[in-house]
């Protein structure tokens, strides 16, 4: 059988070299692939065509067209089909989840109308000849199951931080026809077992303290238990739903609180001013910051009074993340650690532009998490166990800062005091 293989081959060969007007190399592409397809049904059906063996256990039942784009053009194959079991060539590798989703969208733009001759050419190099609704809306409904029982899924054991984040998208809304910026609202997590995960992901009319609350209120619904310390910008309607709904600790994060203050002096000072604020950040210990953040005040406020102000007015804010295991302190005193999903994200909004609608945004953005969300759970621990056991110790015994700490350590079970202010009647 094997000498078989290679007579048909040199046939092949030969009568594409003796042919006038032949594309030799796209020809000799499609030559290569429908041999490694031979090939490779022979080893899952277990014999060659028309092969008697006992090892056979499957037969041949005519091929399936599909087209694919190479570099050297477009190659028609002939996918050999099975009567029992499937095959599918080893070099067509199923798209991953992400660019199914980017498909989606842009294939339901283009349906929807509002492609442009970009979104065409992005069509044409995802390899779609056509798209008509009915191709749309399957490919849509099976990543839509998908996105539903990842957000929908039970959230299990105790997740001691939490990251909360917004960006803006541009969305259609098709009842009016016009493009609206909607806010992308995402919650990463700490797990108990020292992984990370992407918690949820939701889309609100805009970034408000209702649209938080009720993101929030979700995710307690959903089993969100143990949350010690929820790390975000300054957003004043997030602060406000994290106190209500989960009685938190609320960590600002320090690289938006250093950009915010270098917009208030001109740009021969701002070297000066990031230098002097980055010295709190770097202080060994509760005290040591709050010595050097007094000190650093009272430096900027003749030349900028209003940094010192609001320095002093986000003191607590700004050092919350000392309370906790000084292993932690890199990782949770800003939102730095989720700078490359969200470059991710807005690389694929860019491709995109325009939002068809709502559920082509939570679709794309899901997608993209899922997948950041397995690379997490199989890469090493984000925090270590021991540290882990640090932070319980410090839940259950007191502060981790010295004695002199003021402010009472943070109970799990409990609600917590978000600076000077009780909650929920404590």
């Amino acid at each position: 059988m094997a000498d078989e293989g290679i007579v048909t081959l040199r046939e092949a060969l030969g009568k594409l070299l003796e042919a006038e007007h032949a594309d030799l190399l796209r020809e000799g592409v499609a030559l290569l692939y429908r041999e490694l397809m031979e090939a490779e049904v022979a080893t899952v059906a277990g014999g060659e065509r028309y092969e008697r063996s006992e090892e056979r256990v499957a037969y041949r039942n005519g091929y399936r067209s599909r087209s694919l784009n190479t570099r050297v053009g477009t190659v028609e194959l002939a996918i050999p089909k099975l009567r029992s079991g499937s095959y599918f060539p080893s070099f067509l590798e199923p798209r991953k989840r992400s660019e199914q989703a980017l498909l989606a969208v842009v294939a339901e733009a283009y349906v929807n109308g509002v492609s442009t001759r970009k979104v065409e050419r992005l069509v044409e190099q995802l390899g779609v000849d056509s798209l008509s609704k009915s191709t749309v809306s399957r490919i849509c409904s099976s990543l839509d199951e998908r996105v539903q029982l990842f957000l929908q899924r039970p959230l299990e054991g105790d997740y001691p931080y939490l990251w909360l984040d917004a960006k803006v998208e541009k969305v259609r809304v098709d009842s009016l026809g016009l493009v609206r910026q909607k806010a992308l609202l995402v919650a990463y997590g700490v797990h108990e077992t020292g992984r990370r995960e992407v918690i949820s992901v939701g889309v609100g009319e805009v970034e408000s303290e209702a649209e938080w609350r009720g993101f929030l209120r979700d995710l307690v619904a959903r089993g969100l238990t143990g949350t010690q310390l929820v790390i975000s910008d300054a957003h004043p309607g997030l602060k406000k739903a994290i106190a209500q709904v989960l009685g938190a600790q609320w960590q600002r994060c320090c690289v938006h609180f250093v950009r915010d203050m270098l917009g208030h002096v001109p740009r021969t000072s701002q070297p000066l001013v990031r230098g002097a604020l980055k010295q709190i950040f770097a202080a060994p210990d509760h005290p040591t910051a709050r010595k050097t953040l007094s000190e650093v005040a009272t430096q900027l406020a003749p030349s900028s009074e209003k940094i010192a102000r609001l320095l002093v007015d986000a003191e607590d804010d700004l050092l919350g993340y000392m309370r906790f295991p000084p292993d932690h302190w890199p990782k949770i005193r800003s939102t730095n650690p989720l700078e490359r999903v969200n470059l991710e994200l807005a690389r694929r909004s860019d491709v995109i532009g325009i939002y068809p609608n709502d559920a082509a945004l939570l679709r794309l953005a899901t997608s993209i998490l899922i997948e950041q969300n397995d690379e997490w759970l199989v890469q090493h621990r984000y925090l270590s166990l021991e540290s882990l056991t640090a932070l319980r110790d410090t839940a259950n015994t007191g502060p981790c800062g010295p004695a002199d700490d003021d402010r009472p350590a943070l109970r799990r079970g409990k609600p917590a005091v978000v600076g000077n202010t009780p909650r929920n009647g404590t």
